[in-house]
């Protein structure tokens, strides 16, 4: 009995020794940290993960905190539910730009909407809740690839064949990873019909209480309609998603 609430003690210790200073580790390092062996820690480790509680980078070993333990913060913090933070902002950015709104997550090298509110316009997008498209030609997609990691963007994009929907998408890795910079710099990435002739698109990153980028927000609309609005547009953007973001716990401190 004893020995077996050392372990859950000890694996609450590994939990609790993340933060936003510190958000990965190596088992050598995090044994030190905790002055446990490096067996012992490697075990707690390999329970952690089997639960999703922690998660381990396939190319640097390093471990880090899991899905499962957003949701648990999820389910004992309303304000953290993703949808419940991004509603009022998104809603209140529907109302301003009188355009479609929507949230995206990053799945590999897709973009899942997530959330949406429709235009109010008869002429409008008609975009689904669970729709799916590549990430590489839209704005919200090209924010969720800006603020990858360097090493998991190196791997998202490694041997991917970008595919042209229209004249205008973007289908040179260099000249991908170049917008990417400018969008991680600028804070906010547009999509002036790379996806579809006549569609445009202006999103920005919704950060988590960690300053972890978890969605995006966007709008999107005709380009007839977006183009001569599009400094508002994307000015209004960025506002909903930091207020998104501050509905989440987030606290800016400075350029992030």
């Amino acid at each position: 009995m004893g020995e077996s609430l050392s372990s859950v003690t000890n694996a609450v210790r590994v939990l609790k020794a993340f933060s936003s200073r510190h958000r990965s580790y190596g088992v050598t390092e995090l044994a030190r940290k905790l002055g446990l062996s490096t067996s012992t820690t490697h075990r707690l480790l390999a329970t952690l993960v089997a639960e999703h509680m922690v998660e381990q980078d396939p190319e640097t070993g390093r471990y880090r905190l899991g899905l499962a333990v957003y949701d648990l913060v999820a389910a004992t913090s309303p304000g953290y539910d993703l949808t419940e933070a991004v509603l009022p902002p998104m809603t209140m950015l529907r109302h301003r730009t009188g355009e479609t709104t929507q949230l995206g997550v990053l799945d590999g090298r897709e973009v899942v909407y997530v959330e949406r509110l429709q235009s109010m316009h008869s002429l409008r997008m008609f975009l689904d809740v669970g729709r799916r498209n590549t990430a590489h030609s839209t704005g919200t997609g090209k924010v969720l690839l800006a603020h990858l990691d360097k090493a998991v963007l190196d791997r998202t994009l490694d041997g991917w064949e970008l595919q042209a929907f229209t004249p205008f998408t973007i289908i040179d890795t260099d000249l991908l990873r170049k917008e990417l910079a400018r969008i991680r710099e600028q804070g906010w990435g547009c999509n002036i019909e790379e996806a579809e002739i006549g569609a445009t698109s202006v999103g920005a990153p919704v950060r988590d209480v960690t300053g972890q980028v978890v969605a995006a927000l966007s709008v999107a609309g005709p380009t007839a309609r977006m183009s001569p609005e599009l400094p508002a547009i994307t000015h209004a953007v960025v506002e909903a998603a930091a207020a998104a973001s501050r509905r989440l716990g987030h606290r800016s401190r400075g350029h992030e």
